[in-house]
């Protein structure tokens, strides 16, 4: 994929380059804050224009200086939930779509890996709190239909270069977090480490046992367009340990597998399948909160069922190299046979599946066999055998 260079636009290009709701959502915004009050669109949506991918963050970020943010976003009257602790709230758009309205604010880190501590600050107070440089850039509106964009130094460099370029030193050391965030745009965007990222690689693993919003951010990773390649640049970063192994090997096979089908969607759940296939350490993955389905789509891959070609049972199955040598009987096959329609076709099946999962058949002659040797006997019940055929 060949990404557009990245843009060295106006302002009121920045501003035309935005969907029309988050438009109409920030003139609001401008029109109700208190006079003197600061309102700027930040992070990255700001970030996509300036790379030339147009406005593919669907949420925004918005930063208010000097001003009331639940007054606001009560002011606005679409439905939110306020966060007290940090001064946000999060607006509920059409179309499910969302948008954070924050308090410029100042953030320290008094232990590594834990919480930050917000302070009331300035919006370049609050640029200066985030990430990566390519994340330290906000679209200010001034009124009247005006804007400025406002960043930080190497900015302009780094979006040229497509270069990902943690903001301070001393960044994976207060939140290890921010190391799979990293990977997670360099993947999607094509974005390549800087040298000062790969130095500090060794500072986001010693604190990542300590630092509770890794596991959501590796959660976020498997909801990527192409969880396999994020899980990659993990990998070349040095930091393959934070995943079971083989995970990018096994991910990167599931993109192209799904990338082929063209199924037009991420499932998550097929993905965090596969990375559950990968360990027998149940602890370390139910840290990261994947829930019940993927190892429910997990149990239903491994235990020899004929699912249908292209649902996530199947794939799975063929992923994993569960699928069987040869094709198995199925309910059509049993009719065939002389049992009749109902209950005992879909009991059979069943025995049938059991006895594959213990491996006693090597071809569908097998199962045949099976079959017919049960329907001659005098009193027959597969449920009851199910475990000898």
């Amino acid at each position: 994929m060949t990404l557009p260079a990245p843009l060295d636009p106006t302002p009121p290009e920045l501003w035309n380059g935005l969907p029309e709701t988050a438009r109409t959502l920030l003139t609001t915004l401008r029109r109700l804050a208190p006079p003197g009050a600061r309102l700027a669109l930040v992070g990255g949506a700001v970030r996509d224009l300036l790379l030339g991918q147009g406005s593919a963050s669907p949420d925004l970020d918005i930063v208010l200086e000097g001003g009331n943010v639940q007054a606001l976003a009560q002011q606005v009257g679409a439905a939110f939930s306020f966060h007290a602790v940090y001064g946000n709230a999060t607006l509920h758009l059409p179309g499910g779509l969302y948008a954070d309205l924050v308090s410029a604010r100042r953030e320290s880190y008094p232990v590594a890996g834990g919480p930050p501590a917000p302070r009331p600050g300035s919006l370049e107070d609050d640029l200066a709190r985030r990430d990566f440089t390519v994340n330290a850039a906000a679209l200010e509106l001034l009124g009247e239909g005006t804007c400025r964009l406002l960043s930080l130094s190497h900015l302009p460099e780094d979006l040229q270069a497509r270069k990902l370029r943690p903001l301070h030193a001393r960044s994976f050391h207060e939140d290890a977090s921010r190391l799979v965030r990293g990977a997670r745009l360099a993947a999607r965007l094509e974005l390549h480490a800087h040298a000062e990222l790969l130095a500090q690689v060794p500072a986001a693993l010693q604190i990542a046992a300590q630092t509770p919003r890794l596991a959501s951010e590796l959660r976020l990773l498997l909801e990527e367009p192409l969880p396999g390649r994020a899980a990659r640049v993990l990998e070349d970063w040095g930091a393959s340990g934070l995943l079971p192994a083989g995970a990018a090997n096994l991910l990167e096979r599931l993109d192209a597998v799904l990338e082929q089908a063209a199924l037009g969607q991420n499932s998550r759940t097929l993905y965090a399948a596969a990375l559950l296939s990968l360990s027998d350490r149940a602890d370390d993955l139910n840290a990261l909160g994947l829930g019940q389905r993927p190892a429910e789509l997990l149990a239903r891959a491994r235990n020899a069922q004929v699912w249908a070609a292209g649902s996530p049972e199947a794939t799975l199955q063929a992923l994993l190299g569960l699928t069987l040598p040869y094709t198995p009987l199925q309910g059509r096959d049993l009719l065939g046979l002389g049992l009749k329609a109902g209950p005992e076709v879909g009991r059979t099946l069943t025995w049938l599946a059991a006895g594959r999962k213990a491996g006693r058949y090597a071809s569908a002659e097998d199962e045949r066999r099976a079959v017919l040797e049960y329907l001659h006997r005098p009193e027959r019940s597969p449920e009851s055998e199910c475990s000898a055929p």
